[in-house]
């Protein structure tokens, strides 16, 4: 799409806004209920689509994408009413007689831009929660992921008008005309380095924005941990979509004390869930594509592999791999991994690690494996990140009913559930003034009795 074309497209979603078309409640839940119907209908394409793209299995494509989608439409079909309406609050004696109330608005043309790891539900999801807020929208997904753009595509034109939501294949030519557009709300998914991009271009229109980022997200595990289960369920969100997850665990922490066992349970627990020849295995993924590939290769210090780091460049797949004796000087923590390489560092004392974590940069999620919950408690409330796990990972993502995002250096706001219809949303605090009674004492000429009578109604 050429820059006149995204000009013109956001122009006519502005002219769409602007008649209040999106405003009504069941106009909102049509939207969210024809969107259902659709990704509902289209399930086997989006799981061929992401097979394509990332390997995914039909199951995997369900349990971490469509499903998740289907979950937040779910949401919204049944709250958006109650969402939408405006919420009265008390009124101070000052301003008597009136009534106060903040009145949720939509903001209006929302651009909506998604990575390629997660495509399908880090569009939809979004998508969703800008809807059942009244707005309009342009997607743009990532063009590392063409096949399931353009399921996103098919899908989104057979359900909505262009006016209301649209989406912009392409590459970089086609980001860069979007951010030079004014949206009244920005919505991106990505890395830091093109999150500080948005940002920048963002701040010419001072259009507000959320930024749904990443980091190196550190797993800590104590000596008072189940290590079996501590294993099964790290290696479950590590290697998950092969490691291309923006709240994987990055590296494990572990006490020094119980790291050799740990390896050896971790071992264990990567030939139980993906065989013994993992780039054998159907329902085991690939890297997005060869530069990420080299990347990750790139990141594997032989001398420290503990286990697996085979690969195969014909089907971008590598191995789930384990480093031990990691520092953090080693190049594999200098940059978030972002694939299937798990290191694996030891401290001496909680405070310690702790300390640590709190001397890099912000996290988007933390895990810690424990069975002391006073630790649990201190690590929970001393280190800063977006979100996390004591004992699981993952699977705090999974929910409607609390926000999700980071925070510093992995990003700023949060969706999901009612979080997400706040996001897109502006809250008007109103008062309605009843016009038969006027209190005369704020206007000039002050006199005494004004000065008694304003600090009556203000103490």
């Amino acid at each position: 799409m050429t820059e006149k074309e995204i000009k013109s497209l956001v122009g006519r979603q502005r002219k769409y806004f602007q008649t209040g078309a999106t405003l009504p409640v069941g106009t909102r839940i049509s939207a969210l209920r024809r969107l259902y119907n659709a990704i509902s209908k289209h399930k086997k394409e989006i799981s061929g689509a992401l097979r394509k793209d990332l390997g995914k299995s039909a199951f995997e494509s369900y349990m971490c994408e469509t499903g998740m989608v289907l979950e937040e439409l779910s949401y919204m079909l049944r709250h958006t009413p109650r969402l939408a309406r405006e919420k009265r609050f008390r009124t101070p004696l000052a301003q008597f007689h009136s009534k106060s109330f903040r009145k949720p608005s939509p903001y209006g043309v929302t651009l909506i831009m998604s990575p390629w790891n997660y495509p399908f539900m880090l569009t939809l999801s979004p998508l969703t929660d800008a809807l059942a807020a009244g707005n309009t929208a342009v997607v743009k997904p990532s063009a590392y992921s063409p096949h399931t753009s353009n399921v996103i595509l098919h899908i989104l034109s057979e359900c909505f008008e262009p006016q209301y939501v649209a989406v912009v294949t392409g590459g970089r030519a086609e980001n860069t005309c979007l951010l030079g557009e004014h949206f009244d709300y920005i919505f991106f998914t990505g890395s830091q380095s093109v999150g500080k991009e948005v940002m920048r271009n963002a701040a010419e229109h001072l259009t507000p924005i959320t930024l749904e980022l990443g980091g190196k997200s550190p797993c800590i595990v104590d000596q008072t941990a189940d290590l079996k289960l501590a294993a099964k369920r790290i290696v479950f969100g590590k290697y998950l979509n092969c490691g291309q997850t923006c709240v994987a665990p990055d590296y494990i922490y572990c006490h020094h004390s119980v790291k050799d066992k740990l390896v050896n349970e971790i071992t264990e627990q990567i030939q139980k869930q993906y065989g013994r020849h993992p780039l054998n295995n159907p329902d085991y993924g690939k890297i997005i594509n060869e530069k990420h590939f080299d990347r990750i290769l790139g990141l594997i210090d032989k001398k420290k592999l503990a286990y697996g780091g085979s690969y195969d460049r014909e089907t971008l797949r590598i191995e789930p791999a384990v480093l031990d004796n990691v520092i953090f000087s080693d190049a594999v923590m200098q940059e978030e991994i972002f694939g299937p390489i798990m290191p694996i560092l030891t401290y001496d004392s909680l405070d310690e690690a702790i300390r640590t974590v709190n001397n890099m940069p912000r996290p988007l999620a933390l895990y810690f494996f424990t069975s002391d919950k006073a630790a649990a408690k201190k690590v929970t409330s001393r280190c800063g990140f977006g979100g996390g796990c004591i004992n699981d990972t993952i699977i705090h993502l999974a929910t409607t009913e609390m926000g999700f995002g980071g925070f510093g250096e992995s990003g700023m706001g949060a969706y999901h559930g009612k979080v997400g219809f706040d996001t897109f949303s502006h809250y008007k605090s109103i008062v309605d003034k009843k016009t038969w009674i006027d209190l005369p004492m704020r206007y000039q000429p002050y006199r005494k009795i004004n000065e008694k009578m304003v600090k009556f109604f203000l103490k």
